[in-house]
């Protein structure tokens, strides 16, 4: 039996930089919501929501070698919005991609939101083709030159990333303008074996529980609601049972299409329409659905994160982000630790075990503000994020940090980090059931000084504690003296705050000296204290105790390594 494969292509870029009209060039069989149906979009010019179109080709021959079967391939383009303001719809259509056409506008070259879908492609998947449109507005007789010098650029910019050496094909999609009359696209077929030539055969997994990504939804009188969206995981069948877990109800599949043609099935990786059992599409919108009980809601959880390289502000603990999960974007608060000496390939669930220090910000190991500073940044970094309110998602969902309170007119990235949620956040009292239990410290130390010297093994001290202190939680501490002796507290001394430190090497000759000459001098000429006190000052043994302090630990304990 002929298989005919779906390959999603996401086509991101700046706004106006002709993405519409692309995909329209390349589309004979559009979906639903393809080629800007929004009336908002007709008005102001731009896309304002995913749009969904396909195509088909012919398999080519070096997937035909491995699928024997296969015959025909489907290109679903993804048409992502290129506004700034409208970046929480890129996230939510750049999780559905396998593959990324890039659109710049040769007259203009990369611009802001140019980048961001550059890094918002780079995390998301490892194949792209930059399309070069507009090439009908250079002047003809500097157009290949033009060309040529923005291929260079844009291939420049491209080293440092996943993409490098990604193919460049200039296009005109739409010869003349908008307003232009329609005369045929120019470089599309190129374009079309370039895409045939970068295809491969994803990774699809039909096992596992249904996720389906909803990005539009409308009533049909006498049918039911459609849901038009990707499978994420899993299978969808007719007459499955499915849930909508915002809505918090279950629907029956009555019917489900494909580009207009009906299916029984479909699985991760397939664009189609799904018809349940009524209700209203304007309680939906866009999200999840799922096998019933599948998808919990979540308030928070931990992230292995990676700081995104082009974003220049600070990524702060306790700074608030705009988290983008599952298909929401909410405000959180970040805090961020790590570890040292982390294993390369990272776990898929959280180490509660395991130590991890605290970090003040979000600082990438090979930082150039690091170069001249004596700093050791944890090779692994994580984040704690508290959301401002639930959001419905997969256990293992991918999470971007963005700032996009930033001036959208600044020449700035505003994507801080990246990472996948490890660990969720369901109890609504997680601050007391489950940070308690994640072990992130802090390094402190506290000095004191040696006031006298009681016996070769022990000094009397002073410093670390107050009059009102319970000494005894620290008996037993390690304490290092300023001239290399370690010991440990003993005990309380007197009621004003003094402590034994005992010495077990005993004290060297050097502090013996200090310690006898401070006596000396504190005693004066006539033996009196005050006399003692305007003679030249004695330099200070000092005590130190380093330890740890858990930062959820609810009882605040110093605990040493």
């Amino acid at each position: 039996m002929a298989v005919t494969m779906n390959f999603n292509v996401g086509v991101l870029g700046h706004v106006d930089s002709g993405k519409t009209s692309l995909a329209r060039a390349l589309s004979t069989v559009a979906s639903t919501a393809s080629f800007d149906k929004n009336p908002q979009s007709k008005e102001r010019g731009i896309t304002l929501d995913l749009g969904f179109s396909s195509f088909n080709v012919e398999a080519p021959a070096h997937l035909k070698e491995k699928n024997g079967k296969l015959e025909k391939l489907q290109y679903t383009l993804v048409d992502c919005p290129g506004h700034a303001s409208l970046i929480r719809t890129i996230i939510g259509g750049a999780r559905i991609i396998d593959m990324m056409m890039l659109v710049v506008d040769v007259t203009k070259g990369m611009q802001t939101q140019t980048a961001e879908c550059l890094v918002i492609g780079e995390i998301l998947c490892d194949k792209m083709i930059v399309v070069l449109n507009k090439v009908d507005m250079l002047p003809e007789a500097k157009q290949q030159t033009a060309i040529d010098r923005m291929t260079k650029k844009i291939l420049k910019t491209l080293e440092n990333t996943v993409f490098a050496g990604s193919p460049v094909i200039p296009v005109s999609a739409k010869p003349g303008g908008p307003e232009a009359p329609d005369t045929g696209a120019v470089g599309v077929d190129v374009l079309i074996d370039a895409l045939k030539s970068f295809t491969y055969i994803p990774e699809r997994d039909a096992s596992g529980p249904c996720i389906f990504a909803v990005d539009h939804c409308f009533s049909i009188r006498g049918q039911g609601t459609v849901m038009t969206g990707t499978m994420l995981s899993g299978t969808i069948a007719v007459n499955d049972t499915v849930e909508i877990p915002s809505m918090k109800v279950q629907k029956k599949v009555k019917s489900m299409q494909m580009f207009r043609k009906p299916i029984d099935k479909a699985s991760q990786g397939d664009r189609l329409g799904v018809c349940v059992t009524q209700f209203d599409p304007k309680q939906l919108e866009r999200g999840l659905i799922c096998t019933p009980n599948t998808l919990p809601t979540i308030l928070g959880g931990i992230v292995r994160v990676t700081r995104i390289p082009y974003f220049r502000g600070s990524i702060a603990t306790k700074a608030k982000f705009h988290i983008s999960v599952g298909y929401e974007t909410v405000m959180g608060k970040a805090t961020f630790f790590g570890c040292y000496g982390d294993d390369l390939n990272p776990k898929a669930t959280f180490d509660f075990s395991q130590d991890y220090v605290y970090c003040d910000e979000l600082i990438a190991a090979n930082s150039n503000s690091l170069e001249s500073e004596d700093v050791k940044v944890p090779t692994s970094h994580y984040a704690i994020l508290e959301l401002e309110r639930p959001v419905t998602c997969a256990e293992k969902s991918f999470v971007i940090g963005s700032k996009l309170d930033t001036d959208i007119h600044s020449n700035v990235c505003r994507l801080a980090f990246h990472g996948q949620l490890l660990q969720t956040f369901l109890d609504p009292k997680y601050t007391e059931s489950v940070l308690p239990q994640v072990r992130v410290y802090k390094d402190k130390c506290k000095e004191g000084i040696v006031e006298r010297k009681n016996d070769d093994y022990s000094v009397i001290c002073r410093g670390l504690f107050k009059k009102e202190s319970k000494i005894d939680a620290f008996v037993g501490m390690k304490v290092t003296l300023s001239t290399g002796e370690q010991g440990s507290i003993e005990g309380g001394f007197g009621q004003s705050g003094k402590f034994k430190v005992r010495i077990p090497e005993g004290l060297s000759d050097a502090a013996q000296a200090a310690l006898a000459s401070k006596g000396k001098k504190g005693k004066g000429k006539g033996g009196s204290d005050e006399a003692g006190a305007a003679a030249a000052p004695t330099e200070s043994i000092l005590l130190f105790v380093h330890f740890r302090r858990y930062i959820y630990d609810p009882d605040k304990r110093m605990q040493q390594t």
